[in-house]
């Protein structure tokens, strides 16, 4: 990914616990319109196997919805354990070879380099070109304490070469009937990211819209670039949580800078809510949807396991555009690549059935008839999981 500009302070720039206090009333005031939202609740299926239609109908008239105790308190530590040993052997600092300890940093033979660091409390694409520009409009960003090192772990790539909690998790029959449900049978990956947001550290994610490709397609409708889940570790509130903007992913493109140009440029949006979750609560987010994060100025972590889906369709013969990293080229997803892409599903899917031999297993329709050549063990690894965050599918 680009490199990423370190943030411009003065001597106004309000401190960490001045921001946070700054925020109180409007965080307040989101956790209100969250509860009076509500779009939360356990998954429910119905008696076809798909997501229950009350659900599927909320999550398509507000572009969200958060459900409740998805995954349990057992892969929760193994997924927390898995992410820290991950973040412990982080480069010392952003270049570096070798982690805090001295030891080689991992990734150093990986393809992506899965560590993305930024400096504590910035805004690193807000008001930039990167990432096709969709983030039109920079966050607050707050210089931190005195003692907050030069840069943090900000974005962490390729969690199911790294982390084999991730890769079960990946394969979780809930997650990926719900993904069916939204996006059919036949759904296919985008690409996966951890982030990090450390207690009064962790940088902000500007307000976007998520997608570059198709906004003026004929065929657009509000589904069009799929969505995300993200798997909280920790509980998230309002200080450190995503916002959303209810019913933004049925409006098109959206002029953010307009948007907050008419709220006194302020970024604080007033119809704006945080998706406020237990440790294991999954939130689903329509990829239309204006959401984004605010510098986590809380003493509260938040680590959520991100990765998204499209339909088939939306793919297969498009030519991607967001360059998510430096090496990403203008390639057209042809069936080959959006296979190689899918069959880390299909590995998933196989780690969890070992890992949980008494959960239902859940049938991926591409796959059928070819769960032999999928199963999880060190050849189909070096196969199909090895970099294979090469193929992401990035619309």
């Amino acid at each position: 990914m680009t490199d990423v500009a370190d943030p411009v302070r003065t001597a106004d720039t309000p401190t960490r616990a001045q921001h946070l206090a700054e925020m109180a009333d409007y965080l307040s005031g989101g956790v209100q319109r969250a509860h009076e939202t509500g779009n939360r609740g356990p998954v429910r299926f119905g008696p076809d196997g798909k997501l229950h239609p009350e659900i599927l109908d909320d999550f398509w008239k507000h572009g969200f919805y958060v459900f409740t105790g998805v995954v349990g308190a057992d892969e929760i530590a193994e997924l927390r354990a898995d992410v820290s040993e991950v973040i412990e052997r982080a480069p010392v600092r952003k270049g570096a070879e070798v982690d805090r300890h001295g030891r080689p940093a991992l990734g150093r033979d990986y393809a992506v380099e899965p560590y993305i660091h930024v400096a504590p409390l910035s805004d690193p694409f807000g008001g930039t070109s990167a990432l096709g520009g969709r983030h039109q409009v920079q966050m607050d960003q707050p210089t931190p304490d005195e003692d907050a090192p030069p840069d943090v772990v900000y974005l962490i790539f390729g969690m199911c070469q790294s982390m084999p909690s991730a890769l079960r998790l990946y394969g979780h029959p809930d997650l990926m009937s719900i993904a069916e449900s939204i996006n059919g049978p036949d759904f296919v990956p985008y690409n996966d990211a951890i982030f990090v947001k450390e207690p009064g550290l962790g940088g902000s994610v500007s307000w976007h819209q998520d997608g570059v490709t198709h906004w003026d397609n004929p065929d657009w409708d509000m589904g069009i670039h799929g969505f995300n889940f993200q798997v909280q570790l920790y509980e998230t509130t309002a200080a450190n949580a995503l916002w959303v903007v209810p019913g933004t992913h049925t409006a098109g493109r959206i002029d953010l800078r307009a948007k907050v140009a008419d709220n006194d440029g302020s970024t604080m949006l007033p119809d704006a809510i945080p998706l406020l979750c237990e440790p294991g609560d999954v939130t689903v987010v329509n990829r239309h949807m204006v959401h984004g994060s605010y510098a986590n100025t809380s003493p509260d972590p938040r680590i959520s396991v991100t990765f998204g889906f499209h339909r088939r369709s939306s793919v297969l013969g498009v030519t991607g555009q967001l360059r998510v990293h430096e090496r990403d080229a203008l390639v057209v997803y042809d069936e080959e690549r959006v296979f190689k892409r899918s069959s880390v599903i299909a590995v998933a899917i196989d780690a969890r059935s070992q890992h949980h031999p008494d959960e239902r297993r859940y049938t991926y329709a591409p796959f059928v008839g070819l769960e032999d050549d999928f199963r999880h063990n060190d050849e189909t690894f070096d196969r199909v999981i090895r970099d294979y965050n090469l193929n992401d599918l990035a619309i």
